[in-house]
């Protein structure tokens, strides 16, 4: 398991989380039947199989810390939240919260399908500890965030997923509540809708509040979170920065995850490069060349400049995929492409070749630090397979005179006239 210091909670941070060897173990049953023997043990010699959805797993989330928790389907990640907000009980261990919880977890949790949706704000309120009269000085507020018009009058049953979680991340962050937790509910909206929320999210941030939430959306992890938790199979794979978390996610994705992974010192890479891959193929080395032709990491914008990769093919390779991604420091893929995505190579490679791929292009990142990080991948049968990833293996410097808002430059002319 890998977890480094910032992956630990600040000593002088209060915690308002805390799981502690937390393990969750379900009953598998063929009829509904085997419940009720299983639960009142009417036949005690009849065993039934087991599925363990979390493995001792622990982590304290700090007063005011985003905390995101990542991980494939079936990791435990829903489980763990379950288990936090009370709606599940844990089989071994305990999980501590202090503070009110206002909770967004899977479609459909806390609402009544027959109830209209002004009727379930009340409902959900009521069970949040707020008063009808709090309620009545907030509903303005709440109904104004999902702006569903006029089906708040009826039943919730006849809405749309979009407009049901509308209004219920709308109720979950207007109640005032001191820790909100969120499953991946919020990619059911819209994107401007999605947009809103992560304003919000903003804001609680700005006011201290405590964030934990599950994503597939790794930028949104990347950008939003102090510290990530990774889970796997209901292990706790590890804990720390964004960007480390997210590299150890996508090794777990490709089957390519290996305890202790160490990171290897190679000439002209960074130290901290993390690499691994079948290694049927690999690179063996990779320059930044500037305008002038020379090898240069740091890039003036405007200006063109080649990423030069050298490789070597070990084995016959069926549909061999060159690639590479620039990240931010935070962890975010900001741009990046690929042989496939270029159409540049066709066909398959011979075992014992060696080639040079040249990424020729203009750079128009804004100023700034970025990582660039190699990939070598195909397909073998139709199946996606890594021959060999080199995250941040180089440090790219971009030096600018006119950033504009954002990730890149646009390069837009602008005309006025005067009329």
């Amino acid at each position: 398991m890998i977890e480094n210091d910032t992956g630990k909670l600040n000593k002088e941070t209060e915690p308002v989380i805390e799981v502690s060897n937390v393990s969750k173990v379900y009953s598998l049953y063929k009829r509904p039947s085997d419940r009720l023997i299983d639960t009142f043990h009417l036949m005690p010699w009849k065993k039934y199989p087991k599925n363990q959805a979390l493995k001792d797993v622990s982590f304290t989330v700090g007063k005011g810390e985003t905390v995101g928790i990542i991980g494939t389907n079936g990791s435990g990640k829903s489980t763990i939240l379950k288990i936090i907000t009370g709606v599940l009980t844990p089989t071994k261990g305990k999980a501590k919260v202090n503070g009110r919880i206002s909770a967004l977890l899977e479609l459909g949790a806390g609402f009544n399908a027959e109830y209209t949706g002004v009727e379930n704000v009340y409902l959900n309120g009521t069970m949040m500890g707020l008063t009808r009269e709090e309620i009545d000085k907030k509903l303005p507020e709440i109904l104004a965030f999902a702006d569903i018009g006029e089906y708040v009058y009826s039943p919730v049953k006849t809405y749309s997923s979009g407009m049901f979680v509308r209004l219920a991340f709308a109720v979950a962050i207007n109640i005032d509540p001191e820790i909100l937790i969120v499953d991946e509910a919020l990619s059911v909206g819209d994107v401007f809708f999605q947009a809103k929320c992560y304003r919000k999210f903003d804001e609680f941030k700005r006011q201290g509040k405590t964030i934990l939430f599950v994503s597939h959306d790794l930028s949104s992890i990347a950008k939003y979170c102090d510290r990530v938790v990774l889970l796997n199979k209901g292990d706790k794979l590890g804990e720390g920065s964004p960007k480390e978390m997210i590299d150890l996610y996508k090794q777990v994705l490709v089957g390519q995850y290996k305890d202790e992974s160490k990171a290897v010192s190679k000439e002209g890479l960074n130290n901290d490069t993390l690499e691994y891959g079948s290694e049927k193929a690999k690179y063996t080395d990779c320059k930044i060349i500037d305008s002038s032709g020379k090898n240069n990491n740091v890039i003036l914008k405007g200006s063109t400049f080649k990423i030069v990769v050298d490789a070597e093919v070990y084995e016959d390779l069926e549909a061999p995929i060159f690639a590479f991604t620039f990240k931010n420091v935070q962890g975010t893929e900001i741009t990046g492409t690929n042989t496939m995505i270029e159409k540049s190579i066709t066909e398959g490679i011979k075992g014992g070749t060696k080639l040079t791929i040249e990424f020729k292009q203009d750079m128009n990142l804004q100023g700034g630090e970025y990582l660039l990080s190699l990939g070598l991948t195909g397909f073998e049968k139709g199946e996606f397979t890594v021959y060999h990833r080199l995250y941040d293996c180089i440090n790219v410097t971009v030096v600018s005179d006119k950033d504009s808002v954002g990730y890149y430059d646009m390069n837009s002319e602008v005309n006025i006239i005067y009329k």
